[in-house]
C-alpha cells in the first residue's frame, strides 16, 4: 500500500493513496428531536461525554468500523473487524481495502494494533517485507490516527466525545437487538483534546491541526448502561485544493469479550524506507 502526504496549513497526514486514489477517479426511530430525554433524566449530554470512562468501566468489547470517502460525486468504503479492550487501551483490527475500479482485490486485509501514541500495521505494502510490521507514531500524524489507519481507533472517537455540545434526543431504536437511545450533536476537536485523558490528549490535539473543520457532526448510540454501541463521526479536510468527507462509524458488541493484543518484537519492526 503506498502513502500519500496531503497538507494543509503546513501539516501533512498519510492516508492510503490506493483509497484516495479510487475517490479521485472513479433500525426504526420511534422519538422525535428534543433538547434533552426527558424519560431518561434529561442526562443525554452528560451520558454522550462520559460515554470513553464508562467504556472502560466494560473492560472489552468486539468492534467493526467503517470509514467512507467521498470526493466528486466518488464514494469508496474502507472496513475493519476485531476488538478493542479499553481498560488497557490496546486494540486489534484487521482493515479490508476497497476494491480497484476493475473490480479486482489488489490489497491484502492490514492488520492493525493499536495503542496509545502508536499504530502497527501489516501487510503494510509500500516496499514492506510481508513478515514485518510499522510502527507509526500517531501524535506526529496531523488527523492523529482519526483516518489515517482507516479506522477510527474506537477509545479516541470515544474521547473525542468529551466535548459533545448541542446534543439532542433523536430517539429509541433496535441496533443488532438491543434497545438504544440515538443522540445527535458536534464536538470540538480542540476542545476535546484539552478534556481527554493523558493517553490521548497528544494524537487528539494533533488531529485539531490536520483538518479542514475542529467541529465535527456526531451520532451517538447507547444501550441501557449507558455503554457506547455505535458512534459516528463525519470529518473534513482538503486533498490538493479538493474537499474530502470522510464518515467513520464505529459498532462496538460483545463486551466482556477477551482481547488478545501482543505488541511486536523490535526486531519485527520494519526500519526501512517505505514507499511514498
Amino acid at each position: 500500500m503506498v502513502v500519500q502526504q496531503h497538507r494543509r496549513r503546513g501539516g501533512a497526514f498519510a492516508v492510503a493513496a490506493v483509497v484516495l486514489g479510487a475517490v479521485a477517479t472513479s433500525g426504526c426511530s420511534v422519538g422525535g428531536g428534543a433538547a434533552a430525554d426527558d424519560r431518561w433524566g434529561g442526562g443525554g449530554a452528560g451520558d454522550v461525554r462520559k460515554a470513553a470512562d464508562v467504556l472502560a468501566g466494560a473492560g472489552s468489547s468486539k468492534a467493526r468500523t467503517s470509514m467512507e470517502m467521498a470526493t466528486g460525486g466518488t464514494r469508496v468504503t474502507i472496513r475493519g473487524e476485531g476488538g478493542y479492550d479499553f481498560r488497557r487501551r490496546t486494540g486489534r483490527l484487521r482493515i479490508v481495502l476497497p476494491k480497484d475500479p476493475a473490480g479486482a482485490d489488489e490489497h491484502r486485509p492490514i492488520t492493525e494494533l493499536l495503542t496509545p501514541g502508536a499504530l502497527y500495521m501489516k501487510n503494510r505494502g509500500a516496499g514492506v517485507p510481508a513478515d514485518k510490521w510499522v510502527r507509526v507514531d500517531t501524535t506526529t500524524l496531523a488527523d492523529g490516527n482519526l483516518v489515517t489507519g482507516g479506522a477510527t481507533d474506537p477509545l479516541a472517537a470515544a474521547e473525542l466525545l468529551r466535548s459533545a455540545r448541542d446534543v439532542t434526543y433523536v430517539g429509541e431504536e433496535a441496533l443488532a437487538g438491543t434497545r438504544v437511545r440515538h443522540y445527535r450533536g458536534t464536538t470540538d476537536i480542540a476542545q476535546a483534546a484539552r478534556v481527554a485523558e493523558p493517553h490521548a490528549r497528544a494524537s487528539l490535539a494533533a488531529a485539531a491541526k490536520g483538518f479542514a473543520k475542529d467541529i465535527v457532526p456526531f451520532d451517538v448510540y447507547l444501550d441501557d448502561d449507558g455503554r457506547l454501541r455505535k458512534v459516528r463521526h463525519r470529518f473534513s479536510f482538503t486533498n490538493h485544493g479538493r474537499p474530502v468527507a470522510v464518515t467513520s462509524t464505529t459498532l462496538l458488541y460483545d463486551f466482556g469479550a477477551p482481547v488478545a493484543v501482543r505488541l511486536p518484537d523490535q526486531r519485527d519492526i520494519y526500519a526501512g524506507k517505505i514507499r511514498a
